[in-house]
């Protein structure tokens, strides 16, 4: 699997390193233990060690590797750790849409169906890529749209890894057909419903509900 180059647009070259690297560690192309060397990655990457250490600090700082004297040991990403990411998720979005609550959100409904909308055409045409990228993006917009310092502060420290999670997952999930995945993008439907309720008590069941199940799934998406 390859990183999306579409989602590095913009980024640094340690950003882009570090994103590539992630993908291969999550994806377990990269396994527990494995030594990681500043010079072959800088090699493999056709450039100097300075942005290839900027990576690596990035990854060390989600606890993907482990920084050593002359380069760095990977620690990986197993289910619990997965399901811990999945964890945090549930209390930053939950807040999130909580506390939308308090007032109506035609804008955001509006944008958030349409992602849904993008996700069913990304299963027509069989692009894991794009449902991934849309799926994060629903999710995003919730949060973005709450509108609180501390809270996207603590989403922008894991985003990487959940953009990454999602693009793994779903290229396993696109396997099991558009049936499938259609029912996923389907799923994102209560959301919507939950918030457009305006109901604080209805979003918080609904949210744990889309968790729950989403958390049920991770077994057998994972590597």
């Amino acid at each position: 699997m390859q990183y999306p180059t579409a989602w590095l647009q913009g980024v640094s070259l340690g950003e882009s390193i570090a994103c590539k690297l992630r993908l291969q560690i999550i994806n377990e192309e990269l396994r527990s233990g494995e030594v990681l060397s500043e010079n072959r990655i800088a090699e493999e990457f056709g450039t100097s060690r300075s942005p290839v250490r900027e990576a690596l600090k990035e990854l060390a700082a989600e606890g993907l590797i482990r920084l050593e004297r002359m380069g760095a040991v990977v620690v990986g990403l197993n289910l619990e750790n997965v399901k811990e990411l999945y964890d945090v998720r549930y209390l930053i979005e939950s807040f999130a849409q909580t506390r939308l609550s308090g007032a109506p959100q035609d804008a955001l409904i509006l944008q958030l169906e349409q992602t849904i909308d993008r996700m069913k055409l990304a299963v027509k045409y069989n692009d894991y890529v794009e449902f991934a990228y849309q799926d994060f993006s629903f999710h995003e917009a919730i949060v973005v749209k709450a509108n609180h310092t501390r809270i996207l502060h603590l989403w922008n420290s894991i985003r990487q890894i959940v953009m990454t999670v999602i693009l793994v997952t779903t290229e396993k999930s696109f396997a099991e057909g558009e049936e499938r995945m259609n029912w996923i993008a389907d799923k994102h439907r209560s959301i919507v419903e939950g918030l457009r309720s305006h109901d604080a008590e209805n979003i918080r069941k609904v949210v744990q509900t889309y968790f729950a199940d989403s958390m049920l799934t991770l077994g057998h998406t994972l590597p």
